[in-house]
């Protein structure tokens, strides 16, 4: 008899599909949002800017946590001692991002994305599951 199971992915198939460049996206988002706000003063535009970058700040921390715990594994966390704090830092940074209108706030997340993205792109395994490879 078949039972069905509840299974979790960013997905709804384990492709093995996987970019530090979905983060970045909505990382940049987050900034021209802000951005955006701090050019304006039309209180409605204001208020729409802020509701875009707390939803692209929140997109940005599932796109880290699903690269950190889908795609990095034991050995990464050997060869990059410092990744567990860098993903730490990061999914931290778009929490800070997401309550602050400072376009700061969203430069210092994308830069971060970047020192991921640079460790991603290192590991062999990213040669075939990366989309958007460094040029």
């Amino acid at each position: 008899m078949f039972r069905p199971t509840v299974v979790h992915a960013h997905c709804d198939l384990f492709c093995g599909v996987y970019d530090p460049a979905q983060a970045k996206i909505e990382a940049m988002s987050v900034l021209k949002s802000a951005e955006k706000y701090q050019d304006s003063d039309d209180e409605v535009f204001r208020a729409r800017a802020i509701s875009i970058k707390e939803e692209r700040a929140e997109l940005v921390k599932h796109h880290l946590m699903v690269l950190w715990a889908d795609f990095f594994d034991e050995s990464h966390r050997s060869d990059f001692p410092n990744l567990d704090d860098l993903f730490w830092r990061g999914i931290h940074q778009a929490g800070v991002a997401k309550k602050s209108m400072d376009p700061a706030d969203g430069q210092k997340l994308i830069d971060l994305i970047d020192e991921i993205a640079d460790i991603f792109w290192q590991t062999e395994k990213a040669q075939g599951s990366g989309v958007y490879p460094p040029s």
